[in-house]
């Protein structure tokens, strides 16, 4: 199963919908990456509003695909993080002291061009 990234103009827009196992995870990371690199995206915005659980292996993936994501240029603005995933990305010492976090997918949208823009 793949998770469908939209591009609305230099950014790209992901709403995760669907139980995060560890082969979606890893293809969603691939995709993303080469998303990115395709279109030349200066941003990107991850909600996860529908993600209620997350396990050690996709809070890794996760930590990833946002370094791996500003390596190539890109900022990250996730959004709709919920107590138990935000709980466990700090359990398991994901960094994301650079990332810009919102409520919703069209507050991450604004903060992200905001950051961009100014």
């Amino acid at each position: 199963m793949r998770i469908p990234i939209l591009k609305l103009h230099q950014y790209l827009l992901i709403s995760i919908q669907v139980e995060l196992d560890d082969q979606t995870a890893l293809q969603f990371q691939e995709d993303l990456l080469n998303k990115i690199h395709a279109e030349g995206s200066l941003g990107v915005v991850i909600d996860l509003t529908s993600v209620d659980m997350i396990d050690s292996f996709i809070a890794k993936v996760l930590g990833d695909v946002v370094d791996m994501s500003s390596l190539m240029g890109a900022k990250v603005v996730l959004t709709g993080i919920q107590p138990a995933v935000a709980i466990t990305l700090i359990d398991m010492g994901i960094k994301l002291d650079d990332v810009q976090t919102a409520l919703d997918l069209e507050q991450g949208l604004t903060k992200l061009q905001q950051e961009l823009e100014g």
